[in-house]
């Protein structure tokens, strides 16, 4: 069946909810309070996304190239870790790190001689962007493996017959060729992290979800209080959700 001509009616249809939503916060004084309470938790929830994604995002490069290396050890090393942490449900893996990996990272802290700490000096932010890090780099791992898999060995072997380095080889051969297979996943993983940044509102932390929750525990309303919720959700994942599409189609667009 040819899809690709499909007028976006869903567009259509999600841009009509979002209009009657905004027009909503404009006349009605109760969604407007709700907004502005609820606007002081976006920066939060972006700051734990973008700061997760690109720390895992590192740590999923590296572990994508040891699942390559040629040592076993390593290669073994690294499937271990993406099984076991890709086994775990981020809610279970944020309440392990921030109640069990923590303290235990705040005592080995304190034993190799450095300056005193105290658990209480580990923030549940911080603690809840490592969370999503270990959780999100074993998923990242697989997509940049992927990605790395799908270059043609032969242009790696023609890369170093011309005596280019592992460096430049990567740089220049790889990761180019591998950004196009790569892109679509890892943009996937990028919502779904701001889809499950939200988890961190179990720990307390002030993000969009736990603003809502107290601010509906305080008015009860709760109808209008989690539509605002949807909402500032939703705007940020479908408009990043389009922003991936168009920058896929331009990666793909033949010169």
């Amino acid at each position: 069946m040819q899809t690709r001509g499909d007028f976006p009616w869903w567009l259509v249809a999600a841009s009509a909810l979002g209009l009657y939503f905004l027009w909503r916060i404009v006349s009605d004084d109760l969604y407007s309070q709700v907004l502005t309470t609820l606007s002081r938790g976006v920066a939060i929830t972006l700051f734990v996304t973008v700061v997760g994604f690109a720390l895992a995002s590192l740590l999923g490069l590296l572990l994508a190239l040891g699942s390559t290396a040629r040592w076993m050890v390593v290669r073994q090393a690294v499937r271990f870790y993406v099984e076991i942490v890709r086994g775990i449900p981020i809610l279970v893996l944020l309440l392990y790190v921030a109640f069990v990996l923590a303290p235990f990272l705040v005592e080995l802290w304190n034993l190799i001689g450095l300056p005193e700490a105290r658990t209480r000096d580990f923030p549940l932010i911080w603690r809840a962007i490592l969370a999503l890090v270990i959780g999100y780099s074993a998923f990242i791992a697989e997509v940049f493996r992927a990605g790395l898999l799908s270059v043609d060995p032969g242009q790696i072997e023609a890369a170093k017959a011309l005596g280019l380095s592992s460096w430049q080889r990567f740089r220049l051969i790889v990761l180019p060729q591998a950004i196009k297979t790569i892109l679509p996943p890892l943009g996937n993983d990028f919502i779904a992290m701001i889809k499950d940044s939200s988890l961190v509102s179990v720990l307390g932390v002030l993000d969009i979800t736990q603003l809502g929750k107290v601010t509906a525990a305080g008015n009860f309303r709760y109808f209008e209080t989690y539509n605002v919720v949807a909402f500032l959700y939703l705007a940020m994942t479908i408009g990043l959700s389009l922003l991936l599409r168009r920058l896929e189609r331009q990666l793909n667009r033949k010169p």
